[in-house]
């Protein structure tokens, strides 16, 4: 085992000397790679404003940095890619003058001289994040060398994208960024805006769901304590999805979107044609498109689906640990919530049955939360942000 680290750690810093040389060598000023959750996605801002380059910038050379078990996925979209770690990769990466991504880099990986590092983030955010996490329950993390990381991450960007004026402050602190930080609104949300009906029709002609049934979408997160081993966590359904396919399965079907971390750990076969599992769909947002309701408890995703203005219930049964010991908020969820906030599994089907058949209600919690988040984002966020990155 102790060889095996150490092999480990001498091919990071073989990785590091190389990537570095290589970041020496003239920049690539038209190249710019792209990559979304650890190159395990074709999606989220990363690819709003991959296509909105490719649409408006066609003399740029646009490449996604992937995972090698993505390729397929990638293939599909017909997408240029280079796999991640490979001889082309370090060839490219190093000299592209823009990296585009939403998630932290390999600690190793330095930003050479003269690239543009945009990170878009992923959320918005109501669970304590980065720097303002008091103490850190992943597993194999200690809480300093966490920070550490995140110091050393936000100090290469370039550019940090924020949704809006509540974002900006929380990423300050949260990253410990001083650079500039462009409030545009997250290019992701520019399709929830743009879409057509035919681009609905299409998204459940896709996933083959009939159009007289409704869709709810189910996008929990994951614990940071619930976990098998360090960088392999488990997520355990709080209610029974027989029953709910007992009351519902005529009116509905339920799309689950697990999050990335913990999306490999389940089989709904059981359910099939009541459950649908969404979780490797491309991008979520479609799966928002075409959504009657959103259920989730402390996932950001509730931030861009109240775009929408369609209703949100917030299950979360274990809302006072995951509120005082777990993570903790930035804001008072309990009174600010755009939605019904429930704890049980009677409480949750109530939930459903009431907004299935009266949507949000158009309350004042959930017009005020719009006006709060929401007020940026108009279908030009990723039009705002590449006229700041180029024109600079």
């Amino acid at each position: 085992m102790l060889a095996k680290i150490k092999s480990h750690k001498l091919f990071l810093v073989i990785f590091k000397v190389v990537f570095t040389v290589i970041g020496l060598l003239p920049k690539k000023k038209k190249l710019m790679i792209f990559e979304s959750f650890h190159g395990k996605q074709y999606s989220d801002s990363p690819r709003a404003i991959y296509e909105y380059m490719k649409k408006h910038y066609p003399d740029y050379e646009l490449l996604w940095s992937i995972d090698k078990r993505s390729t397929p996925l990638f293939q599909d979209f017909k997408v240029p890619h280079i796999q991640r770690f490979t001889p082309v990769w370090f060839l490219m990466k190093p000299r592209a003058k823009y990296w585009i991504n939403n998630v932290r880099t390999p600690g190793w990986m330095p930003k050479p001289r003269g690239t543009v590092y945009v990170q878009t983030w992923h959320g918005t955010p109501l669970k304590k994040l980065g720097l303002d996490i008091e103490e850190v329950h992943m597993p194999g993390t200690e809480t300093n060398t966490y920070r550490n990381n995140i110091l050393t991450e936000s100090a290469n960007w370039s550019y940090l994208v924020s949704p809006n004026q509540y974002s900006t402050e929380i990423f300050k602190s949260a990253f410990g960024y001083k650079g500039d930080i462009v409030e545009s609104g997250y290019p992701r949300n520019d399709i929830l805006y743009n879409a057509t009906p035919e681009k609905v029709k299409a998204v459940k002609s896709k996933l083959e769901i009939p159009l007289d049934k409704k869709v709810v979408l189910y996008a929990p997160t994951w614990r940071d304590d619930d976990f098998y081993a360090k960088g392999q966590y488990k997520f355990s359904f709080q209610f029974d999805l027989e029953r709910m396919k007992e009351q519902f399965g005529d009116e509905f079907v339920l799309l689950t979107r697990m999050h990335y971390l913990v999306a490999e750990s389940f089989d709904f076969t059981a359910y099939e044609g009541f459950v649908k599992d969404v979780s490797v769909y491309p991008d979520i947002a479609e799966l928002y498109l075409i959504s009657d309701l959103l259920i989730t408890d402390y996932s950001s995703v509730f931030f861009d689906y109240a775009n929408l203005e369609r209703p949100i219930i917030f299950y979360m049964y274990d809302l006072e640990d995951y509120r005082d010991r777990l993570r903790g908020f930035y804001f008072d969820i309990e009174q600010e919530a755009p939605g019904p906030i429930v704890m049980d599994e009677a409480s949750l089907f109530n939930a459903i049955e009431q907004a299935l058949r009266n949507g949000h209600g158009s309350t004042a919690a959930f017009q005020d939360f719009y006006q709060r988040f929401c007020y940026i984002e108009d279908g030009h966020s990723t039009e705002r942000l590449i006229n700041k990155i180029l024109k600079e």
